[in-house]
């Protein structure tokens, strides 16, 4: 068997990524042959092609943090709840820019019918990362109040529909041309250009429950100041150094030390660096049964309608260089999908 994979070489703009053909060996016990029908883009590539990503592996490798295929072939009948030709989602870290892989048959969880391959691709890694940190990490409840930076991002769109659909409030930051889709998803929007701190006192004065930061840098100062009186912070990225020279491990560490430093003044708030990959080295299982359960959770909230799959373009697996060109272009709502059964982009 044969996979169609996307190389990434080295550090370099998008159009360096390369496409290589390789031969795939048969499933071993454990495994499973996944035919990949949509990977997605997300701010992890975009990092790693810059060589800044805190956890990359050493070039060259295929990039796709997540995937959702079908699977082909199991190395063995008893290979964890999945079985030939049923659909299955997977968080992958790296490998799913390709149109076939291998992966670790307990590392797939099922897709249920009603849902397209790539409606579930864009609530993979967002769901699982939106659903963690709204209900396992910052613990919000119904009617409290939390701010959602980039909430017509990714994530963040997520972000906005789960805390909807769960009676919180949701105060989200956007550009102006975005704001009506922000308001749409049932979200106050607030230009991020604006003076935001202010506009935030002005909505919520006793502060909001929770604060969810993409951007990092001098802003993520004026995110632990919304917060009121047992809030929490939730930081899961970096985006505003995104094109600075310098390590991305450095920057992260940086970063994970203020906020820890945060985290122990005596004021009752609550500061967390969030990481979506944490405890699975160390209890693989329960990390497994979590996401499985967490992701059939939201799974079954796009089947019901209670929320929406926001897809903003889809490229086949040869343009996956204007996909990743277009993901960093800062015009994106949603998600930017790669799947390699469509057909040329326009």
């Amino acid at each position: 068997m044969q996979a169609t994979e996307v190389v990434l070489p080295a550090v370099g703009e998008p159009e360096s990524l390369e496409l290589r053909v390789r031969d795939l060996p048969t499933p071993g016990p454990g495994q499973a042959l996944v035919r990949v029908e949509a990977s997605g883009v997300t701010f992890a590539e975009q990092q790693m092609r810059r060589g800044k990503y805190y956890d990359m592996p050493k070039f060259p490798f295929v990039p796709g943090y997540d995937l959702v295929g079908v699977v082909e072939q199991l190395g063995s009948p008893e290979s964890g709840p999945v079985a030939v030709g049923q659909r299955v989602a997977a968080l992958t870290k790296t490998g799913g820019w390709a149109d076939r892989v291998l992966l670790d048959a307990a590392d797939l969880v099922p897709v249920p019918e009603g849902i397209t391959a790539v409606e579930a691709e864009t609530l993979v890694t967002n769901g699982a990362t939106a659903w963690r940190m709204l209900f396992r990490t910052a613990k919000v409840r119904s009617g409290d109040t939390i701010v959602v930076h980039g909430a017509n991002g990714g994530v963040g769109s997520v972000l906005v529909q789960l805390a909807r659909s769960s009676g919180i409030h949701v105060i989200g930051t956007a550009s102006a041309r975005n704001q009506e889709a922000v308001a749409a998803m049932g979200a106050t929007p607030v230009d991020y250009r604006g003076d935001v701190l202010t506009r935030v006192r002005e909505l919520a004065p006793r502060g909001v429950a929770a604060v969810f930061d993409h951007v990092g840098g001098k802003g993520i100062e004026d995110s632990w100041r919304m917060l009121a009186p047992g809030g929490t912070l939730v930081s899961y990225g970096s985006a505003s150094t995104r094109d600075q020279t310098g390590s991305g491990t450095i920057t992260v560490l940086k970063l994970v030390a203020k906020l820890a430093v945060w985290n122990a003044l005596p004021n009752g708030r609550h500061a967390h660096f969030f990481n979506l990959w944490a405890g699975k080295a160390r209890h693989a299982r329960r990390y497994r049964a979590e996401l499985g359960e967490d992701l059939s959770r939201i799974f079954g909230l796009l089947r019901s309608g209670a929320i929406e799959a926001r897809i903003d373009r889809v490229y086949p697996l040869q343009e996956a260089a204007a996909a990743l060109r277009h993901a960093e272009s800062g015009t994106v709502v949603g998600k930017v999908v790669i799947a390699p059964g469509a057909g040329q982009a326009g």
